[in-house]
């Protein structure tokens, strides 16, 4: 990351692009990219010290009973970007969303493009690998399910079913950009022709019992009555 001089939303002291608390007020700093010419800026000023463009607003809380990071075991803090209620560690950067928020991600491209924009398109180099094991809900304590989220992404989130998701570092921007690109559509296009292909296969399995069933009954009949016309009903059916 190109290190700047920034402004401090709190107090207006210049502060370097890559510190995370201002030397001045102690308020705590996360770099942003601005929504419209991508310049860095501090998360909490209102405008963009590059083109003067309005930020993305983001707010954090330290409301109680958040529960704790199912990695880090430190309490979650609540952070709103515009509309999007998440909460966050502040110790290792994972995120955890309610299934009605990760819902309105998937589906709303402002909330997507806000989310991108607080966290970056990608994880930031350097960035520590994260362990592979299986992690508590922070709100029910009960160990999650691993998933690939849309069985193709290729992220592998935590998901309690009841609760929510979780999502290490760089995951989020990850899934966005997995949905952007159309990875969703492929998705359903991809389902659609698989359960098309299985109706396909059950009616023909339906059929050819049924030309069996006609078959071993045309030596007792003069074949003129087959089943009920369920044969006929099947040739319909084509």
């Amino acid at each position: 990351m190109k290190v700047e001089t920034l402004n401090c939303p709190n107090c207006g002291a210049g502060v370097a692009s890559d510190s995370t608390v201002c030397e001045f007020c102690r308020t705590r700093l996360k770099s942003v990219a601005c929504p419209k010419c991508l310049g860095l800026m501090f998360a909490g000023g209102k405008f963009c010290d590059h083109c003067g463009a309005e930020a993305v607003i983001a707010q954090v809380g330290n409301e109680e009973n958040l529960g704790v990071c199912p990695r880090c075991k430190t309490g979650l803090k609540h952070l709103k970007i515009d509309s999007i209620a998440l909460r966050e560690c502040e110790s290792c950067g994972g995120l955890w969303s309610e299934p009605s928020v990760f819902e309105k991600i998937c589906t709303d491209q402002e909330n997507q493009s806000a989310a991108v924009s607080f966290f970056g398109e990608r994880p930031q180099a350097g960035s520590k690998p994260v362990p592979i094991n299986y992690v508590p809900c922070p709100q029910c304590k009960q160990l999650m399910n691993r998933s690939n989220f849309a069985r193709s992404s290729g992220v592998i989130v935590d998901i309690c079913k009841e609760h929510g998701v979780w999502f290490d570092v760089g995951q989020l921007p990850k899934i966005i950009e997995f949905i952007k690109s159309g990875g969703l559509d492929r998705v359903r296009r991809r389902e659609k022709a698989e359960l098309e292909e299985e109706r396909r296969k059950i009616a023909g399995e339906r059929r050819e019992l049924e030309m069996q069933e006609f078959r071993s009954g045309s030596s007792q009949t003069s074949g003129l009555s087959i089943g009920g016309g369920s044969f006929i009903k099947a040739l319909l059916d084509l």
